[in-house]
C-alpha cells in the first residue's frame, strides 16, 4: 500500500509541475469548455469516440504560441496525465482528462 502511495505522489507531483506554467493551465482551462472556446473540430466524428478533443492547431492559435511550444506544453500535460491525445487521420487531437483532475482535486483534499 506505501508502495501505490508513493506512485500516485509522485503522479501527483508531475501534475503539479505541469500546472506551474499559466499558459498551460489557460490551456486546460480553455479545453473545460471546447465547444464555447474553439471552433467546431471537424475531422472529429461520433464513431471516433473522442468527443470535446480539439486539434493541436486550434489550440496553438488560441494561445498564440509557436507550434514547438505548444507541442511541448501539450505533451507534458499529457504526459503528467492531465490531458488524453488522440490522432485523427493527419490531426492531432487533445482534450482534458477528467478522471484525472477529479483524481487530483481528491488528493488535494485529503492530502494537503
Amino acid at each position: 500500500m506505501e508502495e501505490q502511495q508513493m506512485i500516485d505522489e509522485s503522479k501527483f507531483i508531475d501534475m503539479f509541475k505541469a500546472l506551474s506554467n499559466t499558459t498551460r493551465v489557460k490551456i486546460l482551462k480553455m479545453l473545460k469548455e471546447p465547444q464555447k472556446n474553439f471552433p467546431p473540430q471537424v475531422h472529429v466524428h461520433k464513431g471516433d469516440d473522442f468527443s470535446g478533443g480539439v486539434c493541436v492547431g486550434n489550440i496553438r492559435d488560441k494561445i498564440e504560441l509557436g507550434q514547438s511550444t505548444t507541442s511541448q506544453y501539450l505533451s507534458l500535460l499529457q504526459q503528467s496525465g492531465l490531458l488524453e491525445m488522440k490522432r485523427i487521420g493527419q490531426w492531432t487531437y487533445y482534450r482534458r482528462n477528467e478522471e484525472m483532475i477529479k483524481q487530483l482535486e481528491k488528493f488535494i483534499g485529503k492530502a494537503l
